[in-house]
């Protein structure tokens, strides 16, 4: 019993809120399955092996099965799907669908949703990392009921040796002397310490052993080194991870781009969250660091822009060649900063001090004159592990719609949820929160990906690199209540554009 506790216990401390997103473990995704747009919620489990739940909502009527089959992305677990599991539609809502799949092992998964209806059928694979990040608590019924059995066992124990020495060598109907009495006490003395030591020794054994195996099951990001050289160059290095090296098959630890990069670095500054900072590391020519797709991910340097002084919290997201994603955090304190201007995809934003979201406006000016608006549904309140859409849009000073939106590093847009004291942080995309090099992977183990059926991009119209008109929208669900800063990155006029909203979540 006191082992168990112990174990459990010990487990629980070592557990990250663990995977993609800091915070944020649930997978949020739409796409096409053939004729079908389908809007996808995977509630991951906290311990693997575990049970996830799955919500599929298709968007129009027609859609009379799914089913769903759990399988890895890459390696031989992706070659031999297990039988479906059939969902049938909700009795109150027809267009909508759930079941539970297992989640075998940790790794980088697929949900792949196969959909039946009017229009034929239609298939989409949903990346899912899986990793335990914590392990459940025993009940408190169950635990009272062996605390109690341990203590009428010990107590048992007690008492045969008290009785073995007092009665054990008397005759047949002889009472037992005083001297018998006293050596029973002095036997129950010794044998109750005797449990307690062994007791002790155990829960010590059982502890280390369970630190032992949490080390190798429960998920631990890779440590994020960051340190500030002459020049204005930040250094980034990605220490080793031994539950990545691990699962070298379905994890990995060689990295690939995601939207054209290796590495998404954000900065923001502590607490105010006034300053925001999306960059984009590289690897250094020339310099001595572990190769990206040989050994490892090695080391990353930023130049950095013009930046005010502050604490800042860092994220720092990368995606490794199986499609599991990492998003790695650290802090540094860095000076006022006269540096270059920014290029590329490079972006930044002053905000207000995060405040009071019940008064915050759902406009924000952009620094071209242009301004943001969230189309917030009625106003409401946001609830907590539900899936919401963001969608929103930009227009001019007259109030007209910007119809020339550009496509940022291929997407429609980018925003970043981030808790007010960082314990979440999610990078989304308008097809969902699964990074976009995994959606790609995924794809190709479609069948018929790599002959006439579904192309990898099928499931990623926003791609194109035409104009997108003036909205665009997000599908997320918030861990947990509290007050959020969203950042929201479109592109106008060659130009990223961030705007910048206060939630709060009930």
């Amino acid at each position: 019993m006191i082992k168990r506790i112990l174990s459990l216990l010990f487990a629980v401390a070592l557990a990250e809120v663990c995977a993609a997103h800091v915070g944020s473990p649930d997978v949020y995704f739409q796409g096409e399955a053939g004729p079908y747009h389908l809007v996808v919620a995977v509630m991951t489990p906290q311990m693997i092996p575990g049970i996830a739940e799955i919500q599929i909502r298709a968007a129009e009527p027609g859609v009379r099965q799914m089913r769903i089959v759990p399988l890895y992305i890459v390696g031989e677990g992706s070659k031999y799907p297990p039988p479906p599991d059939v969902l049938a539609p909700s009795k109150d809502d027809p267009q909508f669908f759930s079941g539970k799949l297992w989640l075998m092992a940790s790794g980088s998964w697929q949900v792949r949703v196969e959909a039946d209806g009017d229009k034929g059928s239609g298939t989409i694979a949903v990346p899912v990392p899986a990793a335990a990040r914590a392990t459940l608590p025993m009940q408190r019924g169950l635990g009272a009921m062996l605390g109690a059995l341990m203590v009428l066992l010990v107590a048992a124990v007690v008492s045969i040796f008290g009785a073995s020495r007092r009665e054990g060598q008397l005759e047949p109907g002889a009472a037992p002397t005083v001297s018998d009495r006293q050596g029973a006490r002095l036997a129950m003395a010794v044998t109750f310490m005797i449990a307690v030591v062994l007791l002790a020794l155990g829960g010590g054994w059982w502890k280390s052993a369970a630190a032992k195996r949490a080390d190798r099951m429960i998920y631990k990001r890779p440590e994020l080194l960051v340190s500030l050289a002459p020049g204005n160059t930040m250094t980034l290095h990605i220490g080793e991870s031994q539950w990545h090296k691990l699962r070298d098959e379905v994890v990995s630890t060689r990295l690939i781009p995601d939207h054209g990069h290796l590495m998404h670095l954000f900065l923001i500054r502590m607490p105010q969250m006034d300053r925001f900072y999306h960059l984009h590391p590289v690897q250094p020519a020339g310099k001595v660091l572990a190769p990206v797709n040989e050994t490892g991910p090695g080391g990353f340097v930023q130049e950095l822009p013009s930046m005010d002084a502050g604490q800042y919290k860092v994220f720092a997201d990368i995606v490794h060649d199986s499609g599991f994603p990492d998003t790695l955090i650290a802090e540094v304190n860095l000076p006022q900063t006269a540096g270059q201007p920014l290029t590329g995809d490079d972006s930044a934003v002053s905000a207000p001090i995060i405040g009071d979201a019940k008064s915050a406006p759902l406009v924000s000016n952009l620094s071209d004159g242009t301004r943001m608006i969230w189309e917030r549904d009625n106003g409401g309140p946001l609830h907590s592990n539900q899936l919401l859409w963001f969608r929103l849009r930009v227009e001019d000073a007259n109030g007209k719609p910007v119809n020339d939106l550009e496509p940022y590093m291929g997407m429609a847009g980018h925003a970043e949820f981030v808790r007010d004291d960082f314990s979440v942080f999610a990078h989304v995309h308008p097809d969902g929160s699964a990074p976009m090099a995994a959606v790609i992977l995924a794809d190709k183990t479609l069948p018929g990906a790599n002959g006439a059926g579904a192309a990898p991009m099928a499931n990623m119209p926003s791609m194109s690199s035409s104009p997108i008109g003036s909205k665009v929208s997000f599908p997320y669900g918030f861990p947990k209540a509290g007050l959020y800063r969203i950042f929201v990155q479109v592109k106008h006029n060659g130009r990223v554009e961030t705007g910048v909203f206060d939630a709060r979540v009930q």
